[in-house]
């Protein structure tokens, strides 16, 4: 089991910034893939960026340039840099995990984080 507890999301204006992190405990070890997913009112859930265990990234497209990912393997943290934000961006902010036990591959979800952007 992974727990993941998100931290940073806040009621911002359009154009400023916001740091999330997201913090692992439980079973770490075996952890690949940890990312950031956001879901908007009545919108599904989608991916805004993930890092893999060796630092390699990928970005969903409305947020290239804008957000940065980050992680720290010692301390089971990961982060999420946004800047130059947009009332679009509005959502709920959940941290995920893979976790690749024994060659199987387990995903594990924090409770969300709220980020508001006002215009």
């Amino acid at each position: 089991q992974v727990q993941l507890v998100e931290s940073g999301g806040d009621l911002v204006q359009a154009g400023g910034s916001l740091r999330l992190s997201c913090a692992a405990s439980g079973i770490t070890f075996g952890i690949n893939l940890m990312g950031w997913y956001r879901q908007a009112t009545g919108e599904q859930r989608e991916l805004v960026a993930v890092i893999g265990s060796s630092g390699s990234t990928r970005y969903a497209d409305s947020v290239k340039g804008r957000f940065t990912i980050s992680r720290e393997n010692a301390k089971n943290l990961v982060y999420l840099q946004m800047n130059s934000l947009k009332p679009e961006d509005t959502a709920v902010y959940y941290c995920n995990a893979e976790l690749n036990q024994s060659g199987r591959l387990y995903n594990y979800w924090g409770q969300g984080t709220q980020v508001t952007v006002s215009s």
